[in-house]
Formats: C-alpha cells, structure tokens, sequence
C-alpha cells in the first residue's frame, strides 16, 4: 500500500527548478538541484536558499505556558527574553529523547515551538499528555512555511528585503514584522549549516513571494537553491545531531553531548533520572571523528578499538566537501572519546583509522 507524500507549498517551484525529489519525513522533498557538492560550497562560501517548510509549528499561548515548556523540555524556558530563541529536546521516561527542537519567545504567555518533520504527531501528542493546566496548544506546520538562507553573504542579500538591521540581531535572536513585503514573518538568526545567515517563518501564502524576492536579490552575490543532500553534510562538518541518526528515543541528551542543554536547575521529564546519570557519567559519548586517510564511513559501520574490539557504532558519516575525507559522529565507550584518541571504522572488512576530533570537524581548516 502505498503512502501518499505531504507537500510543501513550492513542491511545484523546486520541480520547475529542476530539483530531484525524495521522500523524506513523510513529505516530498527536494534532495539535490545541481550538485550536493556545489550546493554545499555556495552555502560555506556565498548564500544559499533551502526550503525546510516540512519543519513543525506549535503555537503555545496562556498563563501556563511557560510551566508546560519547563516541564517537558530539557533547557531552562524560564531564562528566554521576548525576542529569543534557544535549543532544547524533549526527554522521555526511559533516558531518551523524544525529539530536539526549537523553543522562540514570541511574548510573555505567548511561545513557538519548532520540531522535526518526522515527529511532528508524535510530539504533539506527548505534550499535549502533559497539558494538564489548559494552554491552548494551535499546531500551525501546515501553514507555515520555513526558508533558510545560510551562508556569509546571507546578511547582504536580505537587508534589501527590510528595514530591520539584520547585523544587529544576536545569534539566536528573532524579530517579528513585514519582510519581502510579506506580513507576520519572523526573521531568526538561527540555522544548522554553521554557515551563517538567517531562517525565515513565512504565512503559506506569502511563500512563493519571499521566495521569488530571495532569489532575486540573491542574484548578484550567488545565490541557489539547496536541497537536503547538502543540508545534511553542512550539518556534519558542524557536529551537529539529526533526529533518528546520532540521537532518539533510546540515547540520553547525556551521552548525545546536550548536557549544554539539560539544565537541573528545574525538574522536567526523568530529570532526577538523569541528574543520577550525570553524576554516575555516562559509559558512552557521541563524538565525530576524520578518517585518517580514504574510506567513507557511514551509518550502522562498526567503530574498532586497534586490537579489532567493538568499541561503538557510526551514526552519520560522509565526504566532507570541506576537507576532502571522510568524516562521521558516532558513540564510543567512553574512555575512547577524547579529542586525538585514534579509533577504527570498519568499512567493507577492514578497520579503517579515524581520529575524535572536537567539534566542528572543520575547526582550523580553510573552507
């Protein structure tokens, strides 16, 4: 049986375009225009436009919304000022994660959760088990439409678009108001590429008009569309976690390296569990690593220790266009996760040497 796919609302723009199509998280989606590796040197070396409109929406308003988000997400809500924006994750009964996601101040009383496409009904439905106090919970990922313009030459290309003084707003920090022409849009400078640059939150209806304005004003510094492919190698050069790769509901934020974002300030969702964890220490970490020479290494590939003992599993690897060689993340046991400490991925029978590297894997390379 088949599935019918979810579309954005551009799906007939990115196909005009000429974008290969995938599905992905339930929705068609474009994976590549031109090249994943064209598109990932426009972003780290110009501007880039990606159409992530599959992203979720939910709009949480009332006297207790604060307390709700407080007592679900890992991350203190308390501390956000109107304006800000800050990354958290939802943590589940079993020292997991139910997903990674955004949290926006729009007001006091007033908050924009932002989620992950493939999770977007399994989220819903876990805060909505925990709105015992009557917030008005309004899901809004079918009407909005998300565009991130990354890279060094994303600031030059939307200032044209508004009067708002884009080099102003601190990293994530967001303004609300009329862009591109186009009312209720909120520009976040915000983004998982490292690149730079800023996420636009854009009424469906206005979408194919900020698009066509983007691109436009994009024009004479570069600017092209960017599918999937590259987003997720921009993502990997940083270190940064996809949901369903290096982290879910069975990885702890602990291990995953998101003790930043779990905060034990407050209590939330099996916090006491996981204070106990964190003073024990975890006997796994998320880390990325470079290969040392040739090999690929990919998802669900063996990590070795130099006498050929499983020591961990990869969760993302790939090219780095940056560098050339391969990079990925992936947990290890513990005692193999500092930075230098030489590790083995297996690749096709061989165990292939890799070096942990700190993050961003990119850190002290020219792009």
């Amino acid at each position: 049986m088949s599935v019918s796919l979810k579309t954005v609302t551009l799906n007939d723009t990115h196909r005009q375009l000429g974008a290969k199509m995938v599905p992905f998280a339930g929705y068609d989606m474009p994976v590549r225009y031109s090249s994943d590796l064209d598109e990932h040197h426009t972003v780290r070396r110009a501007v880039g436009i990606f159409d992530v409109s599959h992203m979720g929406e939910f709009r949480l308003r009332g006297p207790q919304a604060l307390d709700l988000i407080q007592r679900v997400t890992s991350n203190d809500a308390s501390k956000l000022a109107d304006g800000k924006a800050q990354y958290s994750c939802l943590p589940n009964h079993d020292g997991g994660i139910v997903d990674d996601l955004l949290v926006y101040k729009l007001a006091d009383d007033d908050y924009l959760l932002v989620v992950n496409a493939s999770n977007i009904e399994k989220d819903w439905n876990w805060i909505k088990h925990h709105n015992t106090q009557g917030v008005e919970m309004e899901d809004i990922s079918d009407l909005t439409s998300l565009f991130a313009v990354q890279g060094p030459k994303a600031i030059a290309v939307l200032q044209q678009l508004t009067d708002v003084d884009l080099s102003s707003i601190p990293y994530y920090s967001f303004v609300q108001g009329s862009f591109a022409g186009a009312p209720d849009v909120i520009i976040s400078a915000t983004g998982y590429t490292g690149a730079g640059g800023f996420e636009l939150y854009i009424p469906n209806e206005s979408a194919a008009l900020v698009w066509d304005k983007v691109m436009t004003a994009g024009q004479a510094f570069g600017i092209k569309p960017i599918g999937l492919g590259a987003r997720d190698t921009l993502r990997l050069e940083m270190g940064y976690c996809l949901y369903g790769n290096d982290i879910d509901d069975t990885t702890s934020p602990l291990e995953a390296g998101l003790g930043w974002i779990t905060k034990f300030t407050k209590d939330f969702t099996n916090s006491a569990n996981l204070k106990k964890q964190k003073e024990a220490g975890v006997s796994k970490k998320l880390v990325g690593f470079v290969m040392d020479g040739t090999g690929i290494p990919r998802g669900h590939y063996e990590l070795m220790d130099a006498d050929g003992q499983k020591i961990g599993d990869v969760t993302s690897g790939t090219q780095s266009p940056s560098l050339s060689k391969g990079i990925g993340m992936g947990y290890v046991k513990t005692e193999f996760a500092a930075p230098g400490t030489q590790i083995f991925v297996q690749i096709r029978g061989k165990n292939l040497p890799a070096t942990v590297s700190k993050l961003p894997l990119t850190k002290g390379t020219e792009e």
